[in-house]
């Protein structure tokens, strides 16, 4: 079996937007969840898109999980590269919600950053 060193790196930058993805959401920690994501970054789910800039402030403005003393359980389901392009999807329990976040990625200039993010909270039905 070969290995290819490019993508285990690829692989372990991805990895530490994603932690760093997880403990931003956990401490709302706008400036850090900033730092991984493209500036041109849009977040949707059904019926709700919203900018980067306006995620990030209604983040800064929510109570976070870690004073509410909920547990941190975030949990990473699959990571797909394709050359400059990835494919996350995690776990997200926040507050009263089950979320699944599907994060794409891209690789420019040697720099991975969150492009978009889709996500759903599974405990509600679909309409």
């Amino acid at each position: 079996m070969t290995t290819n060193p490019a993508i285990d790196d690829d692989f372990v930058m991805i990895h530490t937007i994603i932690n760093s993805y997880f403990t931003g959401l956990y401490q709302g920690n706008s400036s850090q969840l900033k730092a991984i994501f493209h500036p041109t970054a849009m977040l949707k789910t059904p019926g709700n898109y919203r900018s980067l800039e306006r995620w990030l402030k209604d983040v800064e403005t929510r109570a976070t999980p870690e004073a509410l003393g909920q547990p941190f359980n975030f949990k990473v389901l699959s990571i797909e590269i394709m050359h400059d392009q990835a494919m996350v999807k995690l776990e997200c329990p926040l507050f009263d919600y089950f979320y699944i976040d599907f994060l794409g990625l891209l690789k420019e200039q040697g720099r991975w950053l969150i492009v978009n993010k889709m996500y759903t909270d599974i405990t509600k039905q679909p309409t």
